[in-house]
């Protein structure tokens, strides 16, 4: 319920003042004066007359009428002071940075329940309680420091944590990132990190609003307005990235089928950033540093140019961007001959572009727009530029700056000297742009961004018979649907299933096994993990090695029948979902056998999903050669796995009911993909 009084106040007061600036309502007062409010600003403290040259009110009740509050008082006292601020004083916009609410005891959670309903009630907004503030273009409402100079067009940060928005703000401010607003939502009492990323959303103006958002996130409450929201921001032309912390919970956690040994919350967080386009940082030097990337122009290809006077650097930044897809590509040829013989005898050209330590800003120039403007083969550059505190560097940052205004490849400065370098570093920040101290980290968070994808649009619905898949869900007992009812719902999706017959009578499962046409496969029904008992018997060529098979698989534990299969041949697909509550269902996929669990090569999607966000799945796997085919070998059909992962989704949407489901293994070749071991796990 964020409202104008928030943003843009006629009017403060801050209830809890204090002359003292190392008590919050002493620093806040204080930085919402040194950031020139416009508005009427008042103080309350009983004790004192005026404050910072703000007229100062013993109490709340003497107040003239007011937009924003701002308390910095106990806890205890924070419900009367709202009822008097709402009831009498008009007040629209609440920010409670006093702590001793739900973070400390059931009884402030009692107390913070009892002012949000009072505030919510009344129509008004409220930031907080146990926040740092708000900073936003008409007031620096932050009890902190640093406090970042306000720039329309800088990032927008929202944070779970003040502290951590502390931190955030120091690690990008070092960099030269600005700031457009800042918010630290605390306990999230009305508003969350996504109610401001809903406003930022709602409130979009192309010409006016920043594009850049960054999140740290400790609970995700609303799942859907987030994805809808960043999602919705990014095709605007935003550009987003996130921390979400408490992401350790372990994954490989008891459970009965391979997607629920495999799937975590922590993957769901993973599924709605990739299908909202947010790019997902593990630490705030990360997050900083995907920001300042996403100052730059967007990065269009793959291939990279390194120009250093370092090679050590240059090497790591190498090895960094490779690892992660991006190329280095050789430069060669008559005209890189020309280059080198521009530069310092003993430079290379081949890429990195060693201009050696005693490299100019003259020939740091000709290299620029030898890559802008002679090469095709190169997307973008980075720029590795130190001192050992011989020289000064201002020339050639001068050259940088001029350069980064013209050039249309992206230029990445990497400027390492921040202690022997430390005022060309500054002059060069302080002319607009940021920088990047650490070319490792620079070279993985490029990748990061570079293989987010953005928001896919629905294309392509494909028909299933959901009246009919509801209801064999609705006549069903929770727990594992039996195989026949699985293949009937695969089947209704339009996902091809294996023919198969399940008996406990071993001359029909002969009798079916003779009109399928040996050899076939004979798999006990009723233990779950059959495989890991010897409950899959392959190859069975005749009727008498059939019911040999047969009476040992229904002398294991927990035997209920056997289900017989033709035995076909092809390499083994992994399809899996979860349901993980609030984000809905996960779908994995993958290889089958060993790349699933043992290798953990499987990517995850949130349903439902699209086609491309089915195509992007598939090939973001790290085995995704073998898919396509690699020596000799023929792939298989990935517009069929695709289309099976889409389908599959599609049920999941209105199937809530289902918990887990695993299809391992599919069976693909290049011309087809079958389900040949399917189980589904239901509760109502």
């Amino acid at each position: 319920m964020l409202n104008n009084e928030l943003f843009n106040p006629s009017s403060i007061a801050v209830i809890g003042a204090s002359v003292n600036i190392h008590k919050p309502g002493g620093k806040i007062l204080k930085n919402i004066i040194d950031g020139n409010f416009q508005g009427a600003l008042y103080a309350v403290n009983a004790k004192e007359t005026q404050i910072e040259g703000a007229i100062c009110f013993s109490d709340v009740a003497w107040l003239p009428e007011v937009d924003l509050a701002i308390l910095a008082i106990p806890a205890k006292f924070c419900p009367s002071v709202v009822d008097t601020l709402l009831k009498e004083k008009g007040t629209k916009a609440f920010i409670i940075i006093s702590a001793g609410f739900s973070e400390e005891s059931s009884a402030g959670g009692r107390l913070e329940k009892e002012i949000a309903e009072k505030i919510n009630n009344a129509g008004a907004c409220l930031i907080g309680p146990n926040c740092i503030g708000v900073l936003t273009e008409k007031h620096q409402s932050l009890f902190t420091t640093p406090i970042p100079k306000y720039d329309r067009f800088g990032c927008d940060l929202i944070s779970s944590s003040g502290a951590t928005a502390v931190f955030i703000l120091e690690s990008g401010m070092m960099k030269g990132l600005r700031f457009a607003s800042v918010f630290s939502v605390g306990n999230c009492a009305q508003v969350g990190v996504e109610e401001v990323l809903k406003h930022f959303d709602e409130t979009f103006d192309a010409s006016t609003s920043s594009r850049i958002k960054l999140l740290y996130i400790e609970s995700i409450r609303n799942p859907d307005m987030l994805l809808h929201h960043a999602s919705s921001l990014v095709r605007k032309g935003c550009k987003i990235a996130a921390i979400k912390s408490g992401s350790s919970q372990e994954g490989s956690r008891a459970a009965s089928s391979h997607t629920g040994a495999i799937a975590s919350s922590d993957m769901a967080v993973e599924a709605l950033f990739r299908k909202a386009g947010i790019v997902r940082c593990s630490g705030r030097e990360e997050l900083t540093t995907v920001a300042s990337i996403f100052t730059h122009n967007e990065l269009k290809g793959k291939n990279i140019a390194i120009i250093t006077h370092a090679g050590g650097p240059a090497v790591m930044l190498t090895d960094a961007l490779s690892k992660g897809g991006l190329q280095i590509p050789v430069i060669a040829g008559p005209d890189a001959d020309k280059l080198k013989s521009e530069l310092l005898p003993g430079s290379s050209v081949q890429n990195p572009i060693d201009m050696l330590a005693t490299g100019t800003a003259q020939q740091l120039d000709r290299v620029i727009d030898f890559c802008e403007n002679e090469r095709n083969d190169i997307d973008a550059m980075m720029v590795i530029f130190g001192s050992p505190g011989l020289v000064d560097v201002f020339d050639a940052y001068e050259v940088l700056h001029k350069r980064m205004l013209t050039c249309k490849k992206p230029i990445f400065p990497i400027l390492p000297s921040l202690i022997t370098a430390k005022k060309e570093v500054d002059h060069f920040i302080n002319q607009g742009h940021v920088n990047f101290p650490d070319e490792v980290l620079l070279g993985s968070a490029l990748i990061k961004v570079y293989n987010t994808p953005k928001p896919f649009e629905s294309n392509n619905t494909p028909k299933i018979d959901i009246p009919e898949i509801r209801n064999i869900i609705e006549t069903a007992a929770d727990g594992y649907l039996p195989p026949q009812s699985v293949q009937k719902i695969l089947s209704l999706a339009g996902i091809p299933v294996i023919q198969e017959m399940v008996s406990s009578n071993k001359e029909k499962v002969i009798e079916a096994a003779s009109r399928m046409g040996y050899p076939v496969v004979a798999k006990v029904v009723g233990p779950v993990h059959k495989s890991d008992i010897g409950g899959v018997a392959l190859n069975i060529r005749s009727e008498k090695h059939l019911g040999i098979e047969f009476d040992h698989l229904m002398n294991l534990p927990e035997a209920k029948a056997v289900m017989v299969q033709p035995m076909i041949s092809g390499r083994e697909l992994f399809i899996g979902a979860k349901y993980e509550p609030r984000f809905g269902h996960i779908v994995l996929c993958g290889l089958g056998g060993i790349f699933v669990e043992v290798l953990e090569d499987f990517s995850s999607g949130l349903a439902p999903l699209t086609y491309d966000e089915a195509y992007s799945m598939i090939r973001s796997l790290r085995s995704y050669k073998i898919i396509k085919g690699t020596r000799g070998q023929e792939g298989i059909d990935e517009d069929k796995f695709a289309d099976i992962i889409v389908r599959l989704s599609l049920v999941l949407r209105y199937v809530v009911e289902i918990k887990e489901l695993d299809m391992n293994p599919l069976i693909g070749s290049k011309d087809s993909i079958t389900v040949v071991d399917s189980r589904i796990l239901i509760k109502k």
